[in-house]
């Protein structure tokens, strides 16, 4: 019989956390394969991701069992599966949590831990760790960027697909989401962003520089920086807003398939978070992280971590230029006029830029995927 794996999601950021425990979810339904259930408290936030998902208290979608996690599921009285994946410390179900305890073989817990650079994290990857009150040993599993973490999402094909993308795939995705193709004189970019990024200093800085800016903003909290930069209030009907050498498009929120392919069909990424970070690095395209903001800027020092590992293969000049506008577009450089010059430095490097990005891609695959180097754990754990 099938192995049941659990993978229990708290919505915090939107779509981050149920972005991650969705496309794990499916990896491991698809191959290798197991018996998924997904216990999530926000199908709303999933929906958006996925479209086959309802408003439902169960349902079955892309070969995964999808449950609704709220104060009624916390009391139902499931069989634990054997192994139990905690999605970023969201914590259990008490009832849930007992009945692991009763169990003669106990499930191997796993608590699946945000991504980071930080050297700290390879030292820390795997180790168990006591339940204060039951009976049970939980592991704590880090995906990370480097040998002995728990590696990044990737399905195996993802490399592939990606290379096999082309220009008129690429005119038939900016088609479906309502815009043509782009001009092969303009420079593609896509953005992704919490409502902290300074926006308006970026269009500032494109609408008035000497190349031609298609810039794509899905619907959401960044949308709203755009349109009080251009003085409206509303979305036009054309989708479109433009001063002289930026385009803004405006587009729609896609699905995660979808989303690789907006990725794959820009020249430039803004991606924000976890889930949109990692496919960014997969897509081989130069990238701009938008971390999530933390307490006490802890953020800046797991930014500064990634960015050491990210460009120690580059030039000093293109390591520069990276460092740079990461670091503006996160708030740990100085705004105002200086944006001009930073991406100036920047969009010189590209193309050094967008060798690097598909040999970072290459490089990080070596680590392992993170659902492989799971059921490899699981494995491990059995022996």
């Amino acid at each position: 019989m099938r192995e049941r794996w659990d993978i229990f999601c708290r919505v915090v950021d939107n779509f981050g956390d149920a972005g991650v425990c969705w496309r794990l979810a499916r990896q491991l339904a698809h191959e290798h394969p197991l018996r998924v259930r997904l216990w999530i408290d926000d199908l709303a936030s999933l929906a958006r991701l996925e479209p086959a998902v309802v408003i439902a208290q169960r349902q079955c979608v892309a070969g995964v069992d999808v449950l609704r996690w709220d104060a009624h599921a916390d009391a139902l009285h499931v069989v634990p599966a054997q192994v139990v994946i905690e999605g970023f410390g969201c914590g259990l179900p008490e009832p849930y949590v007992a009945m692991m305890a009763r169990r003669k073989r106990p499930p191997t817990w796993i608590v699946l831990e945000y991504l980071s650079a930080e050297p700290w994290v390879r030292e820390h990857h795997g180790l168990p760790s006591p339940h204060p009150r039951r009976p049970l040993q939980r592991y704590f599993f880090f995906p990370g960027f480097v040998e002995g973490t728990g590696g990044l999402l990737r399905e195996k094909d993802l490399f592939s697909r990606r290379d096999a993308f082309d220009e008129r795939r690429s005119d038939a995705l900016w088609r479906s989401v309502g815009h043509a193709p782009v001009p092969a004189e303009a420079t593609a970019v896509s953005i992704f962003a919490y409502e902290s990024a300074p926006l308006a200093d970026l269009l500032r800085t494109w609408e008035c520089g000497p190349e031609r800016i298609v810039a794509a903003i899905p619907e959401g909290k960044a949308l709203r920086a755009a349109l009080t930069h251009f003085g409206v209030d509303t979305i036009p009907a054309a989708r479109v807003l433009r001063r002289g050498a930026l385009e803004v498009r405006i587009v729609p929120f896609v699905p995660q398939v979808r989303y690789d392919e907006l990725l794959w069909s820009c020249d430039v990424n803004f991606v924000r978070g976890e889930d949109s970070f990692v496919r960014a690095q997969w897509a081989a395209r130069p990238l701009v992280w938008h971390i999530y903001p933390q307490e006490a800027r802890a953020h800046w020092q797991k930014l500064d971590s990634f960015l050491d590992l990210y460009s120690e293969a580059l030039p000093e000049r293109s390591a520069t230029a990276v460092r740079q506008l990461m670091q503006f577009w996160n708030g740990t450089a100085e705004r105002s006029a200086r944006a001009g010059d930073i991406w100036a430095a920047f969009a010189a490097e590209r193309a050094t830029l967008r060798s690097h990005a598909r040999a970072w891609a290459d490089r990080i695959a070596a680590s392992g995927d993170l659902a492989d180097n799971l059921a490899r754990f699981r494995l491990d754990k059995l022996k």
